[in-house]
């Protein structure tokens, strides 16, 4: 049993409890956020490093077995995602100084958002699809705590749509686990994906498989499931904004990701190239139509977000070692890359005081290191070589020609122009031509360095994923082939002799 599993989880809860206390002391409380997300990052890429060199790490709380106790795993893939996840979050907490407001700080912004990353974190690690619904639910919690924050009318507006459409998603999840409960009399995932293999559910599982497909495609803002995602990412504060765009979406993938390969396999033309991959398609067209349409910065990533997430989806729903692979790739450039991007666009409306598009030009004149930056990420999303971004798509489009799917490949390229005319429509209108607008920070002033340092900070994490591609990818095909053959998992969590003898 490892310990260092429980560690993502535990460091943000004491952290975000420590923080409860003395909210308007900032400077400690930004100090102690800070340590903390380096202390997460570290233990992040430790387990990365634990989960590729030892196997996979189980902690079972208590010391109680699977599947009666609660379980948390750490394989490639959620290692890694949960390190991906400690990088973005170390950004958005370094940001936030400069692009929070003090009004906003001292509202327990701090430890909201570490409890936040002890739902993203849980919901990554945990073995039990039980506890993955109460890590959602300490995570919505918190999110909706911090699109608030602030409590402006258009905030209020967009939380309570957001905490309305997400309680219904959970009563879906609630159901979901009743009936798995009922059907199989477990809800540790591996022991599910073991009883599942050796029992015929005459077409059950795929029913439940079509409600999880609604539960998890709320949080992932599927079509169409996605109405929630454009107006709340837009209200909130800018590095609760960016970091619900990098990561939080990404969480519903993960949950796709992890059942649909472990548990929901029964009948993968029906669940899988039936209805993943037809909702990735028309996720992808609806979410880059929206992108064009809109004349607001954050607008115009939020609708990225939706349409990135097709990309996601049709890996899944191809269901091939190199799709799952390009998959994973996907989702943790699109951690760093949406991440950067948002933030690039609370610097640009700390600079102009607006994100309207209309309303402010000539940033790459006045402050040329943000055009510079947002030119770089932007390459990124795009899927410009050497980037992050080129590797993941590549590898998708690739799976794509070898499983014959040459409509979803035709999809996928042409929604990637579109991203392309998305992305240049914001550098001209940003960032070149002549000055337009108000300067509210000079290029010199301590306040806008502080905004830069983060937005390099993962600008340099994206180059370096692409840079380092040979072992992305050789780390991600070794993560796609553990998430589908299943059985490491299940020997992990369950034991060897457990399993063999319930396959005797």
């Amino acid at each position: 049993m490892s310990n260092l599993v429980v560690a993502p989880v535990v460091l943000p809860l004491l952290t975000g409890a420590v923080l409860l206390f003395a909210p308007r002391r900032l400077a400690w409380q930004r100090g102690v956020s800070i340590v903390s997300a380096l202390l997460v990052v570290a233990v992040g890429l430790i387990l990365v490093r634990t989960a590729w060199q030892g196997g996979i790490q189980v902690f079972q709380a208590g010391n109680w077995p699977a599947p009666f106790g609660i379980t948390l795993v750490a394989d490639l893939t959620s290692a890694l995602l949960v390190s991906a996840t400690s990088v973005a979050a170390l950004a958005v907490v370094l940001f936030s100084p400069y692009g929070m407001g003090k009004d906003r700080e001292e509202l327990y912004y701090y430890a909201g958002f570490h409890f936040l990353l002890v739902g993203v974190h849980g919901s990554f690690l945990t073995g039990d699809i039980f506890n993955l619904f109460v890590f959602f639910e300490l995570m919505l919690l918190a999110s909706y705590l911090l699109v608030a924050l602030g409590g402006t009318a258009v905030q209020l507006r967009e939380t309570f749509k957001y905490a309305l459409i997400n309680n219904v998603a959970s009563g879906f999840f609630l159901l979901g686990v009743a009936w798995l409960y009922r059907t199989y009399g477990t809800l540790n995932m591996a022991d599910l994906a073991l009883r599942v293999s050796m029992s015929e559910s005459n077409g059950w599982l795929s029913v439940i498989a079509v409600l999880f497909i609604v539960v998890f495609g709320v949080k992932a803002a599927v079509f169409p499931l996605y109405g929630w995602l454009p107006g709340s990412y837009f209200a909130g504060p800018t590095p609760v904004v960016a970091f619900f765009g990098g990561v939080l979406s990404k969480v519903g993938i993960y949950a796709l990701l992890r059942t649909f390969t472990l548990i929901f396999v029964e009948d993968p033309a029906f669940t899988h190239r039936g209805v993943l991959l037809p909702l990735a398609l028309i996720t992808m067209v609806i979410g880059i139509i929206g992108a064009i349409a809109q004349t607001d910065f954050k607008r115009i990533l939020s609708f990225h977000i939706i349409s990135q997430i097709g990309y996601m989806l049709m890996g899944i729903g191809l269901l091939t070692p190199l799709a799952i692979a390009g998959t994973i790739i996907f989702v943790v450039h699109q951690m760093v890359v949406k991440t950067v991007l948002f933030l690039t666009a609370g610097a640009a409306e700390q600079v102009t005081g607006t994100t309207d598009l209309r309303k402010m030009s000539g940033l790459l004149t006045s402050h040329g290191p943000l055009g510079v930056l947002f030119l770089i990420a932007a390459l990124a999303l795009v899927g410009i070589p050497p980037l992050s971004g080129f590797f993941g798509k590549l590898t998708l489009l690739q799976a794509g020609v070898e499983a014959r799917a040459f409509f979803s490949v035709a999809v996928a390229l042409i929604v990637g122009l579109g991203t392309l005319f998305s992305m240049i429509k914001i550098f001209r209108y940003s960032f070149w031509g002549e000055e337009k607008g108000l300067r509210l920070l000079d290029k010199n002033s301590p306040a806008f360095r502080g905004l830069l340092a983060p937005i390099a900070l993962l600008v340099v994490v994206s180059a370096a994923l692409g840079l380092g591609a040979e072992h992305v990818i050789t780390y991600t095909s070794a993560s796609a082939q553990q998430l589908l053959s299943g059985q490491a998992y299940i020997e992990a969590v369950l034991g060897s002799f457990v399993v063999a003898r319930s396959g005797s």
